[in-house]
């Protein structure tokens, strides 16, 4: 009998579909299933459907308005605050800059996208 793999289920938030598309590539070439949401009520109802290992929102605005985003996300999905979340922030760290937030949250400015895949991989290793 043959075991079957299951790839890590990643869902990505962003509003820009160029961008959105963009990094469902890079993290489908990384071997991770990869669902996608435009915004909040989107990705609540997509995690509900594909309940993800990981979410990572990309997100140009201000970190603290994005906790209560990820608590409604969360509440709204039914998946807990076990699963991790990464925030792909692009102004309000320093490039290359990794931060805990608290709650299974990080923030991340990654210099490229083998640092962000990194991340990634870290954090799924233990789920």
């Amino acid at each position: 009998m043959t075991s079957v793999r299951l790839r890590p289920v990643i869902l990505v938030i962003e509003a820009v579909e160029e961008t959105r598309q963009g990094i469902e590539r890079l993290l489908s070439v990384s071997d991770y299933q990869v669902t996608t949401a435009k915004d909040e009520r989107d990705a609540i109802f997509n995690a509900r459907l594909t309940p993800p290992n990981l979410i990572l929102i990309s997100l140009d605005r201000n970190v603290v308005s994005i906790l209560p985003v990820v608590q409604r996300i969360r509440d709204g999905a039914g998946i807990g605050e076990s699963i991790p979340v990464v925030v792909f922030c692009v102004t309000s760290l320093e490039e290359g800059a990794e931060v805990e937030a608290g709650y299974n949250v990080y923030l991340t400015r990654p210099e490229n996208f083998d640092q962000l895949r990194i991340l990634l991989g870290r954090l799924l290793r233990n789920r």
